[in-house]
């Protein structure tokens, strides 16, 4: 008599304490009634491809991999989806049943159905994209941007450096902007993201001016914690289209929970209130 084994799954970081991806995936596995679980595990760096390697031997059908470990989880993998070697990072792990590691990246697509659920009449096309910061968060959003149709993206960030680096693989339609005028690039931006950390609770406030807003325009901040920002605020009071960061991390949880259980779970009012407790 075979017995079914129970689907296990989780998320993997250091730190790990803080993350809100056991509650979510709690949720739908609860609400679906999948006998199943998802577990935080703080895992070192020196320790991550042993870890990633014995899993599946434990009856793991894929984890979820946060900082400081998105690249060298793609490096890993045995087979890497093209929008992960995009964006050059994988959160999103299935172990495939002939033991192979298949890594994605969902973060864009997550960023992109956040915006599509709760801005409906945004039109990608509308004008340019104003881009703050340029790391591993930013490169999924611009990848996602140009793919949904914006003409253009306006990058800034702190490090010029990196800013260039990310201009380099995404090519022309990506344009670098001193961080000192970034308040000018939003005189033009149809869409505007804050993919830094700033204005996060515990960090220093967003200090880019933001009185170029134009009204209309959508302004979006990946800072869920506080879930209105000093920059959604301000844009609000303003006049523009404000969708705050916690829908990102939900939809971004959505594909993995769906390869990895059988079954797509909702995304609705209940499940940002488990999040939002």
């Amino acid at each position: 008599m075979s017995v079914e084994r129970i689907p296990l799954a989780g998320v993997i970081g250091s730190p790990i304490a803080h993350s809100k991806s056991p509650l979510l995936h709690g949720h739908w596995l609860k609400t679906l009634g999948i006998k199943g679980f998802y577990v935080p595990m703080d895992v070192a760096p020196d320790d991550l491809e042993n870890v990633l390697r014995t899993l599946p031997r434990m009856g793991f059908v894929g984890v979820n991999i946060t900082v400081p470990h998105k690249v060298a989880a793609m490096q890993i993998a045995d087979l890497v989806t093209d929008r992960a070697t995009l964006i050059g990072a994988a959160n999103t792990l299935i172990f495939r049943e002939d033991g192979k590691i298949h890594a994605d990246n969902t973060d864009g697509y997550g960023f992109i159905e956040n915006l599509r659920q709760n801005a409906p009449d945004w039109d990608p096309a509308a004008g340019p994209a104003a881009v703050l910061g340029a790391g591993g968060a930013a490169r999924a959003v611009v990848a996602s941007l140009l793919d949904a149709g914006v003409p253009e993206i306006m990058l800034s960030n702190r490090t010029r450096a990196r800013a260039d680096s990310l201009q380099q693989d995404f090519g022309s339609r990506v344009k670098v902007v001193e961080w000192v005028q970034a308040g000018n690039m939003l005189e033009e931006a149809a869409t505007v993201v804050n993919t830094t950390s700033l204005g996060m609770l515990g960090k220093p406030e967003l200090r880019v001016p933001l009185d170029g807003l134009q009204k209309g325009a959508l302004v979006t901040d990946l800072v869920y914690n506080p879930l209105r920002t000093r920059l959604l605020r301000e844009a609000e009071d303003m006049g523009c289209v404000t969708v705050d960061g916690l829908g990102m991390l939900i939809h971004q949880a959505v594909p993995g929970f769906e390869r990895w259980f059988g079954q797509r779970p909702e995304v609705d009012a209940a499940t940002r209130a488990v999040l939002l407790r």
